[in-house]
């Protein structure tokens, strides 16, 4: 699937940044192939706009704040957060044109990130269960950009056959590549996938959730997908450790995505610290990156891919 060619995507929210990153001046972003400028006005709102003046082009995310609307850098025209020029410093005595603006997006702060949405929303951002929940902390992990189509991750989130071999330098195991049985759960805008595996864990993070004298511990796993991009997947270990991973594709083109993801845990700092939490799961999505950077962006519906196919 190509991003470009879905229409209908832009009907999501989308987790574009974390809320900290927007301080005293405007940022840009790419989302699905639209250039877009955020920026936190006065009374602490963010604000979205496309990132180009009306007046030269020029990219909006190249000027300042002023007074909670973005000036451009080039002539000073200045936006609000409707995307309505308020000021056009040449012409202080003349009323600015109506038609000039530019369009502005919806946006929402939600889990300490701002979240936009190019159109009317078909649904809401999710809510995710520990968030707030006594007894579990969150732990911001990564916010970057890797070269990969969105659905690329999504499809690597749920694929239990990639664990042995991806992921044998940290919990595979490739004398074990079977994969169990899986129970799926069919809910409006994605599914729920639960599943039970013995894993082999290594590294001190992980030991701290072996229960075996041979390196290894059952997970069982609740994942879901939230359409399009965001996938949830809450891991149980045997001792009552309860590691939930917050993962979003944020889709910039069809072959470059921005990639977020936090925890939560019901354990403590004093358990394990946040480093070393950020650590473990670093080294498994390293993993995943090499892989599947080194993949194309298009995700074939079929089990060998069609170019593949048409060779034999």
């Amino acid at each position: 699937m190509i991003v470009s060619k879905q229409p209908v995507l832009k009907k999501f929210w989308y987790p574009v940044m974390p809320l900290s990153h927007l301080k005293d001046r405007p940022l840009p972003f790419t989302l699905l192939g639209e250039n877009i400028v955020l920026w936190k006005q006065e009374d602490g709102s963010v604000a979205c706009i496309k990132d180009r003046c009306c007046h030269r082009t020029a990219k909006l995310s190249l000027g300042f704040l002023e007074e909670g609307n973005v000036v451009c850098g080039y002539h000073g025209w200045t936006f609000d957060a409707a995307g309505v020029c308020v000021k056009i410093p040449q012409q202080p005595e003349q009323a600015v044109p109506q038609k000039a603006r530019v369009p502005a997006y919806k946006t929402q702060v939600k889990y300490d990130y701002v979240w936009v949405a190019l159109e009317e929303p078909l649904n809401d951002i999710p809510d995710f269960l520990e968030a707030g929940l006594p007894g579990f902390r969150q732990v911001h992990q990564f916010y970057e950009t890797w070269n990969i189509g969105a659905l690329r991750l999504m499809e690597n989130s749920f694929d239990s056959a990639h664990v042995a071999f991806v992921h044998r330098g940290t919990f595979g195991d490739v004398q074990r590549p079977q994969v169990g049985t899986r129970e799926m759960l069919e809910r409006p805008f994605g599914f729920v996938s639960r599943q039970s595996a013995e894993v082999k864990v290594r590294g001190d993070l992980a030991q701290k959730a072996v229960q075996t004298g041979d390196g290894t511990t059952t997970r069982r796993t609740e994942s879901e997908w939230f359409m399009p991009f965001i996938r949830r997947s809450s891991i149980h270990y045997p001792h009552g450790l309860i590691h939930v991973l917050i993962t979003c594709a944020t889709p910039m083109s069809d072959d470059k995505s921005m990639i977020l993801q936090w925890v939560y845990r019901n354990d403590t700092e004093a358990d394990v610290s946040t480093a070393e939490v950020i650590a473990f799961d670093r080294a498994i999505t390293f993993e995943d990156k090499l892989i599947l950077e080194s993949c194309e962006a298009d995700v074939p519906l079929s089990i060998v891919d069609g170019a593949m196919s048409e060779t034999g």
